[in-house]
């Protein structure tokens, strides 16, 4: 009796905590994988999961990802679990060698070893794939993988996620989620010119670079770049793709579809309560609108009611769960104007998620609109209802489709 009351008490302190037998860990790593989105990178299309050979692009060249499927000869088959660890949250390689940031180590390193250990043995259950990794393309002198050390010392600190005994557990778990596996600030930041991420204010938006997409800012709190969103329109949002807020597009709709639906409601909960709690934002500056700006919001509404309005309302509050509304949408109001005009001229393409299957999409203008158009009816939408975000011009729509993401 005394031993199934010992047992019982330590299977219910193991998932209370999050540490599960051993024979779950598989299981558990795989999970964890998803919350890290892990695939999305390490998997080119039409390839092996996990098998590598997805060229991500930045500023300085492009870099393919490794394959992390158990192959000896090309993957993780001769690698130990301290390798791996050390990986994660050292950044360094089976070699020893710097791994370029790029690889979300910086983030990463939050994450436990308990955490590192799980993932490690689901990818050792993965069928192992022989694929070749493709050398990095870097300009010079980035091809110089010793600047990675001043890098390091400038922008890289290495840590574990510390709990913080006076808030909840949800928030703990939340906050670890967001900081570390999920690797939000890595889209949700400026970075400066040598790559680094601006942490202060924390997930306060940014432009992603070479996909260029603005990642909005994530405070629910006044001024924040989700104000006035709900903990359960952060849920919805994350689990299926839509909210009563918005609607996930671009890059990350990828996130959606390929990692957080698939995360517990408790966890997605956790991360709303997480993001709940970031500070409020100062007031945007205000801009005064020229002439020509007010005239393109005139011209802007006129294309809005022949163009817009049957599927987002004229007063621009969409309609039912199909059509996003556009009155205090974070990607409209977002301060440069990118998300508004790349989806006035090449559409939206929500994630078909479980619980939204058939998601509805919106077409592309770009055939349909002159840049004058575009500009138009993007600052409108921007400046109409209770919108109160900076004008866009002809200009901005050349720049945006003389860009590689345009």
């Amino acid at each position: 009796m005394t031993l199934t009351i010992r047992l019982i008490a330590f299977l219910a302190l193991a998932f209370a905590t999050g540490v599960v037998p051993a024979s779950d860990i598989v299981e558990r790593g795989r999970y964890l994988t998803l919350a890290g989105d892990c695939a999305s990178c390490h998997t080119t299309r039409g390839g092996a999961p996990f098998s590598g050979g997805r060229v991500i692009g930045t500023p300085f060249g492009a870099i393919p990802a490794p394959n992390l499927t158990p192959d000896r000869d090309t993957g993780l088959g001769a690698w130990s679990a301290d390798d791996f660890y050390r990986a994660m949250h050292n950044g360094k390689g089976h070699d020893d060698r710097s791994l370029y940031p790029v690889f979300p180590f910086t983030s990463y390193t939050k994450v436990t070893r308990a955490d590192t250990d799980a993932i490690f043995a689901y990818l050792k259950s993965l069928p192992p794939v022989k694929r070749a990794s493709i050398e990095p393309i870097l300009r010079w002198p980035y091809s110089m993988r010793s600047l990675i050390a001043s890098w390091r010392l400038l922008y890289f600190d290495e840590g574990e996620f510390v709990q913080d005994p006076k808030r909840s557990a949800a928030w703990n778990r939340g906050a670890y989620l967001a900081q570390g596996l999920g690797h939000c600030n890595e889209c949700h930041a400026n970075r400066n010119a040598f790559g680094a991420m601006v942490s202060e204010p924390y997930l306060a938006g940014g432009i992603i670079p070479v996909q260029n997409w603005y990642a909005p800012d994530l405070s629910m709190g006044p001024n924040g770049g989700l104000a006035g969103w709900s903990e359960a329109d952060v849920v919805a949002l994350l689990k299926t793709g839509r909210s009563a807020k918005g609607t996930a597009f671009g890059p990350m709709a990828e996130v959606v579809l390929q990692s957080t639906q698939h995360l517990t409601d408790d966890d997605l909960a956790a991360m709303a309560t997480y993001l709940r709690s970031l500070p409020e934002r100062d007031p945007p500056a205000q801009r005064e609108s020229a002439a020509n700006a007010r005239d393109l919001a005139r011209t802007g509404q006129k294309v809005y009611v022949e163009q817009c309005a049957d599927c987002h309302g004229v007063d621009g509050h969409g309609k039912g769960d199909a059509y996003p509304p556009l009155d205090l949408n974070a990607s409209v109001t977002e301060p440069t104007g990118i998300n508004a005009i790349r989806m006035v001229l090449s559409g939206g393409f929500a994630p078909a998620t479980r619980d939204n299957p058939r998601p509805y999409s919106m077409p592309p203008f770009s055939q349909k609109l002159s840049d004058d158009d575009a500009a138009a009816v993007v600052t409108y939408i921007r400046q109409a209802w209770s919108n109160k975000a900076a004008s866009v011009s002809p200009n901005d729509v050349r720049a945006y489709k003389s860009t590689p993401g345009g």
